[in-house]
């Protein structure tokens, strides 16, 4: 019971820095040289010793402004960088060089801090690790999905898993994956359609794991209770998705939201690990806390180290080792619910 109030005040502690730090203004994109010199570059087409051909065509500029469903196909807008973009970025760079030569720290840009681009890759380390991350659910579901369906006794009369939360297993892989491959795209191409739909898969992830995490800690196996217990947080988390795309994007609500589920999630499995004194109770802790202990790189940003690497790409970095974990325990626990029905059965 001590590890959950201990994860309780790390977590609020988190909400408190993240709600503070979503109404910080963007000291780099109200610079008026900033301002002035990406002006000049639409109008142009020239910034300094860079030529942005995309500029010469203004039909190519549809990326920004009107909604992101009446905006061109988003193959077509990774690979072409526009005119907007080229001109943040290049007009970026040249400011940050002045700031460097004055001695001034890095600042944000449309609430971003300054990287190098590689190619199409605007966050290229982010970009990376989320798919590093994709790539580590994938193989933690391949052996989850191994595990429940050739190596664990089956039931007899059904040929069915004894485990009886294997297909809520089997949907949190599939919203995980979808969330990091988006958060992949975002990283490599930060335009409205992606940002919306890497905003939507992370929130439909964690409002599914709210739900799966109190199923499992309740041990809810009746399906008419699941429904029960799923039904409002899924009628939320749906209105929350359809808010944030058609009606506004607001971050810090946004923010506010996804911390709550957070708070609920990680007091859920940290109190259940204690109270039902689970066999793999160690790695789901280590979980618990190494992922609230991530989440301060967060709370603590700083500028990128050579241009790539910030604190967000950090975070990314540790939940790689974190979600081999994850993954290991939901297997243990798979194999000690069998154990225990079969027990139970003779």
């Amino acid at each position: 019971m001590g590890g959950g109030v201990c994860v309780f005040r790390l977590a609020s502690l988190l909400a408190l820095g993240f709600v503070l730090s979503c109404v910080e203004a963007s000291l780099g994109d109200i610079d008026p040289r900033y301002r002035t010199c990406v002006r000049e570059c639409q109008t142009t087409g020239i910034t300094g010793e860079n030529i942005i051909s995309h500029c010469q065509s203004k039909e190519n500029d549809t990326s920004v402004g009107g909604s992101w469903y009446n905006q061109e196909q988003i193959y077509v807008q990774w690979k072409q960088l526009n005119c907007i973009t080229d001109c943040r970025y290049f007009c970026m760079m040249q400011r940050e060089g002045e700031r460097q030569s004055l001695g001034l720290s890095p600042v944000k840009y449309h609430g971003k801090w300054p990287f190098l681009r590689v190619s199409v890759f605007q966050e290229p380390l982010s970009a990376a690790l989320s798919a590093m991350n994709l790539l580590m659910h994938f193989t933690g579901w391949l052996s989850f999905f191994l595990l429940v369906n050739y190596k664990i006794p089956l039931r007899p009369q059904t040929k069915r898993t004894y485990y009886e939360y294997t297909g809520l297993w089997h949907i949190y892989a599939i919203l995980s994956m979808n969330a990091w491959f988006w958060s992949s795209i975002f990283h490599t191409r930060d335009i409205d359609l992606t940002e919306k739909l890497d905003y939507s898969s992370a929130v439909a992830l964690l409002g599914y794991l709210l739900i799966l995490s109190l199923l499992r800690t309740f041990n809810v196996k009746d399906e008419a209770t699941r429904v029960m217990f799923a039904a409002p947080i899924l009628a939320f988390v749906t209105t929350h998705i359809l808010y944030l795309n058609f009606y506004e994007l607001d971050y810090g609500w946004n923010m506010k939201v996804c911390v709550v589920m957070a708070v609920v999630q990680l007091l859920s499995w940290a109190i259940w690990g204690g109270v039902s004194q689970h066999p793999s109770r160690l790695k789901l802790w280590t979980v618990v806390f190494g992922g609230a202990l991530a989440m301060l790189l967060e709370l603590y940003d700083f500028p990128p180290y050579m241009g790539y690497a910030d604190a967000h790409s950090l975070w990314h970095a540790s939940t790689i080792p974190l979600t081999y974990l994850w993954w290991s325990f939901i297997k243990d626990d798979a194999e000690f619910r069998t154990s225990t029905l079969i027990k139970k059965a003779k």
